[in-house]
């Protein structure tokens, strides 16, 4: 069925999913027949996709969220989780079920993602009237580099609205990021696999549509690349301790986003971002938050570390 199309500022594609959080002693996790976990193992909605989208949202804006989901106990969390915070979602039947990974937290907040690729098929497509007439109220678009939202992308580029994309951690020669990096307008992507961050932003707008790539660098800030200069972006001081940065590079995405859609210039989205980035690494593992629009500003106006 295809939903109505009121008025979007951004449309999130993908990502929609449940994380179960084991918080371990140490990573690399030595081998042993077995680990006593004396803080409990939790599982909680939100993967990319809703994180994007909750960060939008608890920003202001009118955020609407498209992906298959499975009609089991995952799916339930998240339609819970988006029906909480208000978040308009479309979901889609997925027979393989909704997808889901495990997180390894370690004590720095560090962590190693183990994700089920058994709960999707590469044929998955959107239904194209549906994808339309959501892309066609939208202001902006946010494409996770999740299945099908590959498939989706020429129809999406020939709409003319903006479009955005995470490719998290690649490594600049991994073939499947490539149309996801060349079809979007703003990339972000992790410098943690990049041997020279600049120069694979540079690729990336040189190749494609990108006339802004954020490449986010931790505890180190991050690279922005806009109006062909490349500048960096200092890290925010969190507001409080660091205990995870799962949804760190989404929050990050969420807040530029924001301040994109404001009409503010480049330098200061990326600041919007590093503010979201380091409160979204004071939030548990086993949580669903993200930074207010208010504490966004404080945040932005206080002095840089």
């Amino acid at each position: 069925m295809t939903p109505q199309a009121e008025p979007i500022d951004v449309l999130v594609l993908g990502g929609a999913g449940v994380d179960t959080i084991v918080r371990v002693p140490e990573l690399p996790l030595p081998y042993a027949d077995s680990y006593m976990i004396d803080s409990g193992i939790r599982t909680r909605a939100g993967q990319t996709g809703d994180f994007v989208a909750l960060g939008l949202a608890a920003l202001g804006l009118r955020t609407h969220h498209l992906d298959l989901l499975g009609d089991d106990p995952e799916g339930d969390l998240v339609r819970a989780l988006h029906r909480e915070r208000g978040i308009a979602l479309t979901a889609l039947p997925q027979p393989a079920g909704t997808r889901r990974a495990v997180n390894l937290v370690a004590p720095d907040g560090r962590r190693l993602s183990l994700y089920d690729t058994s709960r999707g098929h590469p044929d998955d497509r959107f239904p194209e009237e549906t994808l339309r007439a959501l892309a066609a109220a939208g202001r902006h678009i946010h494409v996770t580099i999740t299945q099908p939202c590959a498939h989706a992308l020429p129809m999406l580029a020939a709409t003319g609205v903006p479009l955005s994309t995470d490719l998290h951690d690649w490594d600049g020669e991994n073939p499947y990021h490539e149309p996801f990096a060349l079809a979007a307008d703003v990339v972000f992507l992790s410098a943690a696999a990049l041997p020279d961050p600049e120069r694979t932003m540079r690729r990336i707008a040189e190749r494609g549509r990108a006339r802004t790539v954020v490449a986010t660098a931790g505890a180190e800030g991050a690279y922005l690349l806009a109006d062909g200069e490349t500048t960096r972006i200092p890290a925010a001081a969190p507001p409080a301790p660091v205990v995870d940065s799962n949804g760190a590079g989404d929050a990050f995405a969420a807040a530029f986003l924001y301040g994109r859609l404001a009409g503010e210039p480049p330098q200061r989205c990326a600041r919007f971002g590093a503010v979201a980035g380091a409160y979204a690494c004071t939030v548990p593992a086993d949580r669903a938050d993200a930074v207010g629009r208010d504490d966004l500003l404080k945040g932005v106006a206080g002095p840089n570390p």
